[in-house]
């Protein structure tokens, strides 16, 4: 899997740059130096349908339809506190909040396993806690130290450990949570300021599959003026795919930013689109 994403993200990355010109399947297979036929299973692998069906939900007309047919949604989901129709979000994750004191404490007596793992959409590191996961961040490469630098800024005082064999069933659980054996709620640990911690919170309720807007989010939080604050407070966001920054777009359905890569917002998105309507 972390190999098939690899050569989407370089499929998505030349489509973006060739859209006008409408590239035909084999002068996509062409760019990866693949066989039109093994380009063809690697969608299929990796998305469940064909190149043609994964490539149109990347278009900007698609999702501006999405996002139209999600708003109904969302008003739901804010309003009742629904992840999606008819199921609780905390049967899906459950977040706490870091208080004041150990906020300032800087982590003190407080331990913390890493490690980096291959997931469906790259490399990714992982930092957990008795109390849940504190920090997870997609990475160019298992030798890139710039997320064990983040952490340790953000818990100075922390006793920090690499451990693959703790951090391994977490990000399972992430990343496979049909394969799970239990359906336990995962557990976050959030750092944050409030303003930060309710825009986290309000990205948990957007269902897989559905987008939203910064736009709608600042409103849903009684701050309509704000959504370049919670651009901002997205794009601090500690806790990648999990606390689904990627649903969200500019209102005329660009893309938008994403700290992790355009190109893997775009790929988890259409993976999400795909398992949605299949």
């Amino acid at each position: 899997m972390p190999d098939d994403y690899q050569r989407i993200a370089q499929a998505i990355h030349f489509l973006r740059e060739a859209a006008p010109e409408q590239p035909s399947l084999d002068r996509i297979a062409a760019q990866l130096g693949l066989s039109p036929y093994h380009f063809q299973r690697l969608f299929r692998r990796f998305a469940g349908v064909s190149p043609k069906r994964f490539l149109q939900h990347l278009t900007t007309e698609h999702a501006k339809q999405l996002l139209q047919q999600s708003t109904s949604i969302l008003d739901t989901s804010f309003h009742v506190g629904l992840s999606g129709p008819g199921r609780l979000h905390d049967l899906l994750v459950n977040v706490e909040a870091v208080t004041p004191g150990e906020y300032k404490s800087g982590g003190v007596d407080l331990h913390i396993d890493y490690a980096v793992h291959p997931t469906p959409f790259g490399q990714c590191f992982i930092a957990i806690t008795e109390r849940g996961i504190c920090r997870l961040e997609f990475i160019d490469s298992p030798a890139d130290q710039s997320a064990g630098q983040r952490l340790q800024k953000s818990w100075p005082k922390a006793l920090l450990k690499e451990d693959r064999v703790k951090t391994e069933a977490v990000i399972q659980q992430v990343f496979n949570r049909d394969q799970s054996p239990d359906n336990k709620p995962l557990l976050l640990l959030l750092q944050g300021t409030n303003f930060q911690l309710k825009v986290w919170q309000a990205l948990l309720k957007i269902p897989p599959g559905c987008i939203t807007s910064y736009g709608y989010l600042a409103e849903k939080l009684g701050q309509p003026s704000a959504g370049r604050a919670v651009g901002t407070a997205i794009g601090n966001n500690p806790i990648s795919y999990l606390i689904p920054c990627h649903r969200v777009l500019r209102g005329d359905g660009g893309i938008g930013g994403y700290r992790w890569g355009i190109d893997r917002k775009l790929a988890i998105l259409a993976k999400e689109f795909c398992e949605k309507q299949i």
